[in-house]
């Protein structure tokens, strides 16, 4: 009959059925039941996560095959440096060219990492890592067994070397406070302090800590921390670098921003309609911009007092979904903006307009972070499917997508960090992927 041969697993092509699922393996359908069966483990979770570790797998053995190839037809390094002594080529663009040659043929290795001052090194999960502006250190957020988070700095010499081997600092008296959102600040020197935004019990923490305090040096003289103050769930933080707000960090709070001059004391309260969960400031001008749940991007020039209503909300912009990350680019004419649907969109902030998307990034829900490199044209994101995917800045081509080493899962979402100099000016170029307990470099090859 004409439903029999709709319904036959032998058919070239097999249907869709709502309520089945098709295997290709034992060439049958089953029946998908919801939630979670002891006798019948085919649920849509389990078939979505079959399909994904396969793919993950087939990737993971194309990479060490070392089968990664550039996805622009016709580009290679020989052709490209032909074009730049032919004077094709400008030295900008040639540089460009060659970041994305070489991003695709990155290798990953094992960094071992030791810890003078643990015994315990490498038996937490990563949670987040965070490079200062000199890409010289990493301070990294791990969770651990007992609840909470450790706190640590990783110092990046040791990447220059051929024994990859890395010195992990830690502070076991700061191990308490699940952490949001982890900022650089520049207090007493280039980034000498670190803003933490942690969820305490009800309400959370915002704290500013020196970074000497996990360092290895004179350590029976360290400060104390500079500040810490209660506030309500705090998602996200930013430090100011323009002189006109000097020694100012912004807080992203439930509905509301908070500016604090960490030498003054002196807040500023902005009321918003949403929580904001991105920030950053702008180098040029002391204007703060933010992202918020409800897919509102504005920013705030902090030289003005409190106002009543959101009048002072000098820029607006709007996105689909709840805005996760943003980057002010080093011109500050546009703004990079990922949401919650997976759209990443390049903003032209003098017309207000989108002028590219970044098609690929998986987010559903998680806070995920943007890493903008212009100096090499790059754009890297790690989606919530823990696939690490890099786009030239250009014209938004996806050059590669990193399978993550371990098993895709919601608690195993890679953390990363891009640098041409990772470890200081004469370090190496890569990128470091921090996943469950283990810290890795892929390095150019």
């Amino acid at each position: 009959s004409d439903f029999d041969t709709f319904f036959s697993p032998m058919s070239p092509h097999p249907e869709e059925l709502p309520g089945f699922y098709y295997d290709p393996e034992k060439n049958r359908y089953f029946r998908i039941l919801p939630g979670h069966n002891n006798h019948n483990p085919l649920t849509k979770d389990s078939i979505q996560h079959k399909a994904m570790e396969c793919k993950r797998l087939r990737l993971l053995e194309e990479e060490e095959k070392q089968n990664q190839k550039t996805t622009r037809a016709g580009l290679n390094s020989s052709v490209l440096l032909q074009k730049r002594q032919l004077g094709l080529l400008s030295s900008t663009s040639y540089c460009r060219l060659v970041h994305e040659l070489k991003v695709n043929c990155m290798q990953r290795r094992k960094i071992e990492i030791h810890s003078p001052d643990s015994s315990v090194a490498g038996t937490n999960n990563f949670k987040i890592i965070v490079a200062d502006v000199a890409c010289e250190r990493i301070f990294t957020v791990n969770d651990v067994e007992h609840g909470g988070c450790k706190y640590g700095i990783i110092n990046l010499s040791g990447l220059g070397k051929e024994s990859l081997t890395v010195e992990m600092y830690d502070n076991l008296y700061f191990t308490n406070r699940k952490v949001n959102s982890v900022c650089w600040a520049s207090l007493t020197h280039p980034d000498s302090h670190l803003c933490l935004m942690g969820i305490a019990e009800t309400p959370g923490c915002a704290s500013l800590l020196p970074a000497s305090l996990f360092s290895s040096t004179n350590p029976g003289d360290r400060p104390g921390m500079l500040c810490s103050f209660k506030i309500s769930t705090a998602w996200s933080c930013a430090w100011c670098l323009n002189p006109q707000a000097d020694n100012c960090f912004s807080t992203g709070l439930t509905r509301r921003v908070l500016v604090t001059n960490v030498v003054t004391g002196h807040r500023q309260t902005f009321g918003t309609s949403s929580d904001v969960l991105a920030q950053q400031f702008a180098t040029q001008t002391p204007v703060l911009y933010n992202g918020c749940r409800s897919g509102e991007i504005f920013s705030i020039d902090v030289r003005q007092r409190n106002r009543k209503g959101q009048s002072w909300k000098a820029f607006r912009l709007f996105h689909g979904s709840a805005v996760t990350s943003i980057h002010l680019m080093e011109a500050e004419h546009y703004l990079m903006a990922a949401d919650m649907s997976g759209k990443i969109k390049l903003w032209d902030l003098r017309t207000a307009k989108c002028v590219k998307q970044y098609k690929g990034h998986h987010n559903e829900y998680a806070l995920l972070p943007l890493h903008v490199n212009e100096e090499e044209g790059l754009l890297i994101a790690v989606g919530q499917d823990c696939y690490t995917r890099i786009w030239s800045l250009q014209d938004a081509h996806l050059l590669r997508t990193i399978p993550s080493p371990h098993p895709s899962s919601k608690d195993a979402i890679p953390s990363v960090v891009f640098s041409s100099r990772l470890g200081g000016s004469r370090g190496v170029p890569g990128l470091l992927m921090a996943v469950k307990q283990d810290l890795y470099h892929f390095s150019y090859n």
